[in-house]
């Protein structure tokens, strides 16, 4: 399975998407396999995480993000399940489930009530090791239409997910000390 074919699939290769979607998945990729690292005694997936990093933002064509370069209808915050859709009929459904589950530090059922989010009302919060290891990693690289990727620090990700709810700020600090 080639993550960059897959990709092809939904965005025009000379495409500004394209390359901020690639160049992110790359930049998550690396953060994610070197994140693997302190847990290698629990044997995660080196190959489906870094194929699953290069696929966890690949609803975003989808969304309106014309920063992006995205031109869509959706609203950003479902790009995760419209990934998970994308990828589940693509037979690959633990990439879908990492679709789903990566965004912010993961979204419960209530979150999706409290917020009011325009999300099915479920838990997509991630899981599985391999999961925990994507959602961590993405988080210190955003998106940009620039094309001038930065690696946050650990403070501007705790500072962001703070309006979002102490359980994100918690969760993902027990990340930075399993992960590094």
């Amino acid at each position: 399975m080639n993550p960059i074919e897959i990709i092809g699939r939904y965005y025009e290769p000379s495409s500004q998407a394209f390359r901020i979607l690639k160049k992110h998945g790359e930049l998550v990729a690396q953060r994610a396999l070197k994140a693997a690292m302190p847990v290698g005694h629990l044997g995660p997936d080196l190959a489906f995480i870094e194929s699953a990093a290069m696929l966890h933002d690949i609803g975003i064509f989808l969304t309106c993000s014309p920063g992006l370069d995205c031109h869509g209808s959706e609203p950003y915050v479902r790009h995760g399940v419209l990934g998970r859709e994308i990828l589940d009929a693509l037979g690959l459904p633990r990439h879908g489930l990492v679709c789903e589950r990566h965004v912010g530090a993961g979204i419960s059922a209530e979150d999706v009530r409290s917020f009011n989010l325009p999300l099915p009302q479920r838990d997509m919060r991630p899981v599985t090791l391999e999961e925990q290891i994507i959602c961590y990693a993405d988080k210190f690289f955003s998106k940009n239409g620039d094309g001038t990727p930065r690696e946050k620090s650990v403070a501007e990700i705790l500072e962001s997910l703070r309006s979002y709810g102490l359980d994100k700020v918690e969760r993902f600090r027990g990340w930075t000390e399993v992960f590094g």
